[in-house]
C-alpha cells in the first residue's frame, strides 16, 4: 500500500507543471530544500524515480508522467468535494481564484472591490501573468475563471465577452502628431512602437491591426509591462498601442495623449473564461454574473 501524502502530492504537481524545483518552491512559498525532500520522500514512497535531470533541465520519468496524471484526478476530486460542502453553506463563505491578464489588472481589482463588498465572505486569490501563462493557468486547472482580451482557439473552454476594449495610440504630450486629426494609419509607418513581448494579446492585436492594413513599422523596444511601455512613451523613445483602460490615469493627468488615428481605436473586448467541463462553485458563478451584468456600468461610472 502506497504511503503518499496530500503535501507531497501538492509539491509533486508544482514541480511537475513547472519542471523546476525552484519555480514550485517560489510557487507554494517554500525553500528549495523543503521542495526536494517532499520529492525525495515521495519517491521513496514509491519506489521509482519521478524526474530525470538533463544538462540544467529536469523531465518526468514515466512513473512521474503516470503520477502526475492521477494526482491531478485525485486533486480535482479533492476540489469538487470542497465546491459541494461550500455549496451547501451558500455565499457565506467561498473561495474565488481569478488569473487576469497584465492589461486587465488596471481595472480588475476595481471590479473585485466592489464585488467583495457585497459578498464579504469570499476570499479571493488575483493572479496577474501575461496571456500565455493565464492560457497554462486554465490548461492545468489551476484557476477558476479568467480575465483576457483574446479567449483561446484550442482550449476546450467557455467564454463570454462583459465589456469593450478600445485600443489607442499613446504619444507624449510634445509628438508633433498630438495636434493632428484623422491622421491616416500610412503615416505611422514612419514611426517608432514600443511593443509588449511576443504571446501578448495586445501585441498579437496589433499586428493584426497593421497586418490587414498592409503596414510595416518600425518597432523600438519590447518589453513584458505596459508600465515600461508608458514611460518610454513618456520619454519620447516612440509611440505605443494599449488599452484605454491601462493609460488611464496618465491620459488624465494629461502626461500621456491619444492620436486621432484613421480606423481606431481598435475596438476588442473583455472576455470572462473558464473550461468548460470544471463545476463552478457557488462564489465563481456569482462573480461571473456580477461581470456580466454590472462591469460595464461600474466602469462607466467610475470614469465618470
Amino acid at each position: 500500500m502506497l504511503h503518499v501524502t496530500l503535501r507531497q502530492l501538492k509539491v509533486f504537481q508544482s514541480v511537475a507543471r513547472n519542471l523546476s524545483f525552484s519555480r514550485a518552491a517560489e510557487e507554494l512559498y517554500l525553500t528549495q530544500p523543503a521542495v526536494s525532500m517532499q520529492i525525495k520522500q515521495l519517491e521513496g514512497n514509491i519506489s521509482l524515480p519521478l524526474f530525470e535531470q538533463m544538462g540544467k533541465r529536469i523531465f518526468l520519468t514515466d512513473a512521474g508522467c503516470e503520477l502526475f496524471h492521477y494526482s491531478r484526478a485525485i486533486t480535482q476530486q479533492l476540489a469538487d468535494m470542497e465546491l459541494a460542502l461550500n455549496e451547501l453553506k451558500g455565499l457565506e463563505r467561498g473561495k474565488l481564484s481569478i488569473s487576469v491578464v497584465s492589461t486587465a489588472n488596471y481595472f480588475a481589482p476595481n471590479l473585485l472591490a466592489k464585488f467583495c463588498q457585497r459578498f464579504s465572505g469570499i476570499t479571493v486569490s488575483l493572479h496577474v501573468s501575461n496571456r500565455e501563462n493565464v492560457l497554462k493557468q486554465l490548461a492545468d486547472n489551476v484557476t477558476d475563471l479568467a480575465i483576457m482580451g483574446q479567449p483561446p482557439d484550442s482550449l476546450d473552454i467557455a467564454t463570454e465577452s462583459f465589456m469593450e476594449n478600445p485600443l489607442v495610440v499613446i504619444a507624449p504630450p510634445n509628438h508633433p502628431l498630438c495636434k493632428a486629426r484623422k491622421i491616416p494609419v500610412k503615416r505611422l509607418e514612419q514611426e517608432t512602437f514600443l511593443v509588449r513581448e511576443s504571446g501578448s494579446g495586445t501585441r498579437s492585436a496589433m499586428e493584426r491591426f497593421f497586418a490587414a492594413h498592409k503596414i510595416s513599422i518600425h518597432k523600438g523596444m519590447e518589453t513584458d509591462t505596459n508600465e515600461a511601455i508608458k514611460q518610454a512613451v513618456q520619454a519620447g523613445m516612440g509611440l505605443g498601442i494599449m488599452s484605454l483602460h491601462t493609460a488611464e490615469l496618465e491620459l488624465e493627468t494629461k502626461r500621456l495623449k491619444t492620436l486621432d488615428v484613421q480606423d481606431f481605436p481598435i475596438v476588442r473586448h473583455w472576455h470572462v473564461v473558464h473550461r468548460k467541463n470544471k463545476r463552478l462553485s457557488c462564489a465563481t458563478q456569482a462573480f461571473r454574473e456580477f461581470l456580466l451584468k454590472e462591469a460595464p456600468g461600474l466602469m462607466t461610472r467610475r470614469k465618470a
